[in-house]
């Protein structure tokens, strides 16, 4: 009894030094501050993306690993980057048609496998065959295509894009206006680095 009590306050010890060793992050080397924008609902982590971005690809998993680990303290947002470039903004395309159909979690893997290692969305009707061969209605796909929601979802998508002061992606913005240095962390580590920019 007395050997499990001595354990007991022997781990307490640990925990509480292990508690006070906590990671401290530096401004303009883990983060830096952007002019950025207010976003309607704190706190947020945003990543910026495209599909046609082999990078983006390489680091989804490790960005849905963090999404992950902060899922119960932060609300997770996607903004897909144009960049001027037609098979990008076919991507932004996709990306809305996903959200807008409710089938974001079954398709994002599968857009990142179309656009990677088949071939990248060059028209409409290309984006409208891939989301036919998800299960969607074709009728569906063109009254959403067709509609004012889908212009004023590709201008947030670049009002979002040009006000985050993004130099590349995938990117990660907290609360409008940390953006995230993740070259080199695992997602454990971006995860602790969200964690604390969410109390500033």
């Amino acid at each position: 009894m007395k050997a499990s009590l001595k354990l007991l306050g022997l781990l307490g010890s640990l925990l509480l030094s292990l508690s006070s060793m906590a990671t401290t992050f530096e401004e303009g080397k883990d983060y830096v501050r952007v002019e950025g924008f207010n976003e309607s609902h704190t706190p947020v982590l945003r990543e910026f993306f495209s599909y046609n971005c082999p990078h983006c690809y390489r680091m989804d998993h490790t960005i849905e690993e963090t999404v992950g680990l902060v899922a119960n303290e932060v609300r997770f947002e996607r903004t897909p980057v144009g960049a001027g470039r037609k098979p990008w903004q076919m991507s932004q395309l996709a990306y809305y048609l996903a959200q807008t159909f409710k089938v974001t979690a079954q398709t994002h893997g599968a857009i990142f496998k179309q656009v990677q290692q088949v071939a990248p969305f060059q028209s409409e009707a290309d984006v409208k065959q891939f989301f036919v061969s998800q299960g969607l209605k074709a009728d569906e796909l063109d009254k959403a295509l067709a509609s004012s929601d889908r212009k004023l979802a590709m201008m947030t998508f670049d009002t979002e894009t040009q006000l985050s002061g993004i130099r590349g992606v995938p990117s990660l913005l907290v609360n409008g206006k940390y953006m995230l240095n993740i070259q080199g962390r695992s997602s454990s580590e971006i995860a602790e680095l969200v964690q604390y920019l969410v109390k500033q």
